[in-house]
């Protein structure tokens, strides 16, 4: 009997210039180590469909944005190099739910979330979209992840470690111990990076994802 759930699908951006195996793999693992971490979350895991892109069921919204959030963080402390663009839609699916692995299943909401990644590859520099049917929600979301998506790419691959450095941390000062450095130096790069930012955005992805509808 068909249902409604939230969809999450993501792929590459630009896998096509990128080199082929060695993007596979270190995407393989990030999808790997999410699955992991948030089996509980998941009501069929992230599954790699077509080499560069995936698919799962998320148990609800609050999850969803937390799936997302912990995608990000672990493509900046695994020091990725790709980014993702990422549909989250909450929608029909017309067969059962699939629990080991994202395959066979068929429903509107499914090609309805496929179709608009497919229209956020023609969006240059966007790479989140949300329809969950939640009105206003789905406005104040999109915009949280466009500012969301606005400071983590601001960030050049260099600065990728430092940034994963705060996220873990979460203070200038342990990251200036952890790195052996002036503790000035790393306030300073804690403001270049944007970092406050950064986790005030986060925190109102979640609360934006926690409240009722």
């Amino acid at each position: 009997m068909p249902s409604n759930h939230y969809i999450l699908m993501a792929d590459i951006q630009n896998s096509s210039k990128q080199k082929g195996k060695a993007l596979m793999e270190d995407f393989a693992q990030v999808v790997q180590t999410i699955n992991q971490a948030h089996a509980n979350n998941l009501l069929s895991p992230l599954t790699i469909t077509l080499g560069d892109e995936f698919q799962g069921i998320v148990k609800g919204l609050a999850e969803a944005i937390s799936l997302i959030v912990a995608l990000e963080e672990q493509i900046i402390q695994q020091h990725k190099t790709f980014k993702l663009r990422y549909v989250l839609h909450y929608g029909e699916i017309d067969t059962p739910i699939n629990k080991e692995i994202a395959y066979g299943m068929l429903g509107s909401g499914l090609t309805y979330t496929r179709h608009h990644l497919e229209e956020l590859k023609m969006k240059r520099g966007e790479r989140f979209f949300t329809s969950t049917n939640a009105g206003k929600k789905d406005e104040i979301l999109n915009k949280l992840f466009f500012l969301y998506s606005s400071i983590i790419d601001g960030w050049n691959q260099k600065d990728v470690a430092t940034a994963s450095l705060f996220i873990q941390l979460l203070d200038y000062k342990k990251v200036a111990v952890h790195l052996n450095k002036d503790r000035s130096l790393l306030w300073r790069k804690e403001k270049t990076l944007r970092m406050q930012e950064y986790f005030t955005t986060r925190e109102l992805l979640f609360l934006a994802g926690a409240q009722d509808s």
